[in-house]
């Protein structure tokens, strides 16, 4: 097969360039009262915030927090208790299948079939999105180059190594096209060189095919670089949102971690494994009920 024509040639150098400010586009993602039950235990309680359209969006909290609740509603994978969540304007409670068109997501965990090719693993994705043969062939071919694996797109998964799989989920993620890109830690685990270089990816894409990211991470210091705006999640509570320099001024700090410090506090946050125990325990007690 033909070598693609190389998309990352294409793509201006977004290191230095302004982006305009965090309210100026419209919202792409609305989120209006939103609250998640299991039981007794309110894991996101009565949330409010929107995302601008093309922003880069960091959605950030302790461990527990309700940060992959969150995600998890938006993306359709949990029913919310209550509230309203819109999605590049369809309702994703009332429109879920056009909602999913709207995004792609990589998840926390690994979600690659590692017994496949490279190649494959995209194209199953693409044929599951109903893609036209011609058309997703032709965009795994320049997503492949773009994320530098196209020399290894007959590859095993099971070869590769944690980076080279976090770039073959982003790409899988962005074949469809969607509007939004939803990352959940995607560079958890990863070490600084492989993580700068996935951000140089996503912030090229971000410019040129206008995709909105919404992503969490814990390292404040990639969140305080990469985002336009941040969201503070705790205790499923919004405590702060704005831009950076908006958060360190409310918090009259010197960097983004010095606020997420300020905003969530200084103790360790191990999540408890009696809680995520009562968590499942409630959640299967609701589906039976459901």
């Amino acid at each position: 097969m033909k070598r693609p024509r190389n998309l990352s040639a294409e793509m201006p150098n977004t290191q230095n360039s302004g982006i305009g400010p965090w309210v100026n586009n419209m919202p792409i993602i609305e989120v209006k009262n939103l609250t998640k039950k299991f039981g007794d235990l309110t894991a996101v309680g009565n949330i409010s915030f929107s995302v601008p359209e093309g922003k880069i969006f960091g959605f950030l909290g302790p461990n527990g927090a309700g940060k992959s609740t969150t995600i998890k509603m938006l993306t359709t994978l949990l029913t919310p208790t209550e509230g309203t969540l819109v999605l590049n304007g369809h309702n994703v409670a009332d429109d879920p299948r056009e909602a999913r068109r709207s995004f792609g997501i990589v998840f926390q965990d690994p979600s690659l079939d590692e017994e496949l090719t490279a190649y494959e693993n995209m194209e199953i994705h693409g044929v599951l999105y109903h893609m036209k043969k011609n058309i997703r062939r032709e965009r795994i071919a320049q997503l492949l180059d773009f994320v530098e694996l196209w020399d290894r797109k007959d590859s095993k998964v099971k070869e590769f190594s944690g980076g080279m799989k976090r770039r073959l989920e982003i790409a899988r993620g962005l074949l469809h096209h969607p509007k939004v890109l939803f990352l959940d830690e995607p560079t958890l685990g990863l070490d600084p060189q492989t993580r700068n270089h996935m951000w140089e990816y996503l912030r090229k894409l971000n410019e040129t095919e206008n995709i909105t990211i919404f992503f969490t991470t814990h390292y404040m210091e990639e969140a305080e670089r990469i985002a336009d705006g941040i969201a503070v999640i705790d205790h499923g509570q919004i405590i702060a949102s704005g831009a950076v320099e908006e958060l360190k001024q409310q918090t009259s700090t010197n960097s983004l971690e010095e606020a997420f410090l300020k905003l969530t506090g200084r103790n360790i946050r191990d999540e408890d494994v009696s809680k995520a125990d009562a968590m499942r325990m409630h959640h299967r007690a609701w589906r039976r009920n459901k």
